[in-house]
């Protein structure tokens, strides 16, 4: 992919993560995919920062980070 591409907002719902880019599109992926935030607490999801020049996102308290350009490049087949 060329460029950089940046989030700007995160939320979650029962199912998926999404993320709205910086550009004004937002992305989601079903949360199934990451067990780490799966598992998480609400408080923990909600406890993210955005790192890398706002292109990947980590949470601290879970130890976990992604990529914004991962999560389009991801497939579930890939984490079994």
């Amino acid at each position: 992919m060329n460029g950089l591409i940046r989030g700007k907002e995160l939320h979650f719902d029962d199912e998926y993560l999404h993320v709205k880019l910086e550009d004004g599109r937002v992305i989601s992926t079903p949360l199934d995919w990451y067990k780490p935030l799966q598992e998480a607490s609400i408080a923990q999801l909600k406890d993210y920062k955005f790192i890398c020049k706002n292109s990947g996102i980590e949470w601290e308290s879970i130890d976990y980070h992604l990529s914004i350009e991962g999560m389009l490049e991801y497939s579930k087949e890939e984490a079994a």
